[in-house]
């Protein structure tokens, strides 16, 4: 991982984490994590930017864009605190993966639905320091290009989370779309964007909440697209 600002925040630096307002690690996920910088970062030429922007205290909801298979990785790789995931509900019906991926902070979640019983765990899961991922557009991006996040996003920014921060995954589409069995070696960056208070975002609408996060979202996308000298992304404003 590489990046001029790929520093952590100074306050979680050496994995000086716990206490009040603060999900701890365990071995399993720690393991994991290594394990992944080790094999993730050596295949894909891998840079992350803005990681001091990891909230230090507090229960944090990450909003990001979704493009591969990876991105649940790719999103946590340079996090010092840990990550949760919702994962959709059929990954558990194996015991043995279903086990090891509840080990690693994943709950079930049923796809297609509304589920009540799994935004009530993130919401447990919020309130106690954790940090959870939301993939905010409901499924992997075909072309790359940032859809139109799903509204049901808003509830745990505004309702559970002290913080909401946007995250951009970029160059993975390239490297694992949807129509390939295997994914091939290249870059990859991902750009954490700067934490917005709860009480920033209290007053929106659901609808104005993701139309905002939406806007952050390309903006960092374009502005890591400069990074990598690749064309910036044109949307249509009314799509957003």
């Amino acid at each position: 991982m590489n990046g001029p600002t790929s520093y952590p925040n100074p306050l979680l630096a050496g994995w000086r984490c716990g206490g009040d307002g603060i999900q701890r690690t365990n071995l399993w996920y720690r393991t994991f994590r290594h394990f992944f910088i080790g094999t993730v970062g050596t295949f894909f030429n891998l840079r992350v930017y803005e990681r001091r922007y990891e909230p230090a205290r507090g229960g944090a909801v990450y909003i990001c864009n979704h493009q591969s298979f990876l991105d649940p990785i790719l999103m946590s790789l340079a996090l010092r605190r840990p990550m949760n995931y919702m994962a959709r509900d059929s990954l558990f019906k194996s015991w043995v993966f279903g086990n090891l991926i509840r080990r690693l902070n994943a709950f079930p979640v049923r796809r297609n639905s509304a589920d009540t019983g799994a935004l009530k765990e993130a919401m447990r899961r919020l309130k106690a320091g954790g940090q959870v991922v939301l993939f905010a557009e409901g499924t992997r991006s075909i072309d790359g290009k940032i859809a139109p996040l799903l509204p049901g996003v808003a509830m745990l920014a505004q309702r559970a989370a002290a913080w909401a921060v946007p995250v951009v995954i970029e160059g993975a589409v390239d490297c694992w779309p949807r129509t390939r069995l295997l994914p091939r070696r290249g870059t990859i960056a991902v750009q954490y964007g700067q934490p917005i208070p709860r009480e920033q975002i209290a007053h929106l609408s659901p609808a104005e909440f993701v139309k905002m996060m939406h806007g952050k979202l390309v903006d960092i996308q374009n502005a890591l697209r400069v990074r990598m000298n690749r064309p910036l992304i044109e949307y249509d404003p009314k799509q957003e």
